[in-house]
């Protein structure tokens, strides 16, 4: 069996021997458009993160048997031609659910906690010379007693509302699917969310449903003070509208995922004013060490179980 792994540099230092005891492997650390062809045409299995195959690929790949996508999300892939050409084609659900939970209260806490402000103050020698023991200007909420909005209550909205929970939050949730089912937290509709939560995180796939989801005047409804993040996808936020309301209105935003990446250096969200209301992390919420041996270990097995 020949494998083609084509874009390994998105594992980081997570080991890819178990590939070895599946067949002959091939490790590319980035693949080109260009280049894809090539390197998939005389192959058994292809694994990809983020690099596209269309059906042009996969009428040319004559091998080909056998699609591993090291994601949960499959829009890389045109499922429709795989169906049609007899391709399998497999993703891994689950294991980075923990790893983004963390980092969602992460990105919410860096911002309530104005640790940036706090970071400096103390390194540049400002607290030094305070006449007082503490610093007071940047005060911060508890999460305790605060309306909290899920968008998109899935396997990973859900442990966030749980932790949420636990912090004290009053939890509810905009179903973007619009599929009612027995939740234990209150399903509202998303101008309610908009306009009564204090923290909103967006946890939700993007389809035709949710692109551009919260455009401006959807984000002109949240609440003064308000915090949002968005760990689903790019394009669920339009990006111009929250680089605007950030230099109008008192939201925080905290992004980890984007419309395009790498964020191109022309974004308007590199040139907003009120940086300090914007906290960007570079799609990094799936990636703990855990999560992609996880990853690894599961694509491994959708190996063994098509062969």
């Amino acid at each position: 069996m020949k494998i083609a792994i084509l874009d390994a540099l998105t594992f980081g230092e997570t080991s890819l021997e178990a590939f070895n005891s599946l067949g002959e492997v091939t490790i590319y650390q980035t693949t080109s458009k260009e280049q894809t062809l090539e390197r998939i045409k005389e192959v058994d299995v292809v694994v990809t993160n983020k690099v596209i195959i269309n059906r042009e690929l996969m009428t040319q790949a004559n091998n080909l048997k056998l699609i591993c996508v090291a994601a949960t999300g499959m829009n890389n892939i045109d499922l429709e031609a795989a169906k049609l050409l007899g391709i399998e084609v497999k993703n891994v659900a689950g294991y980075s659910t923990d790893s983004v939970v963390q980092h969602t209260f992460s990105i919410l806490f860096y911002l309530i906690g104005h640790s940036r402000y706090y970071d400096e103050v103390v390194k540049d020698g400002t607290y030094s010379q305070s006449a007082i023991f503490t610093d007071v200007s940047h005060p911060f909420f508890e999460v305790k007693g605060k309306k909290w909005g899920i968008i998109g209550l899935g396997t990973i909205g859900r442990k966030v509302a749980d932790v949420a929970t636990a912090f004290g939050a009053d939890v509810s949730y905009y179903s973007t699917s619009g599929v009612t089912r027995e939740e234990k937290y209150p399903s509202v509709s998303l101008q309610q969310l908009l306009q009564e939560s204090d923290i909103i995180s967006i946890h939700a796939p993007l389809n035709e449903k949710t692109d551009n989801l919260l455009d401006y005047a959807e984000l002109q409804q949240c609440k003064d003070g308000a915090v949002v993040l968005n760990l689903g996808r790019g394009g669920i936020v339009n990006e111009d509208a929250i680089a605007k309301i950030v230099d109008e209105k008192n939201i925080a935003f905290g992004l980890d995922v984007f419309t395009k990446e790498p964020l191109p250096k022309t974004s308007p969200l590199l040139h907003v004013k009120n940086k300090q209301r914007l906290y960007m992390t570079p799609h990094i919420a799936w990636t703990s060490i855990e999560a992609r041996e996880k990853l690894i270990a599961s694509i491994v097995q959708n190996i063994k179980d098509s062969f």
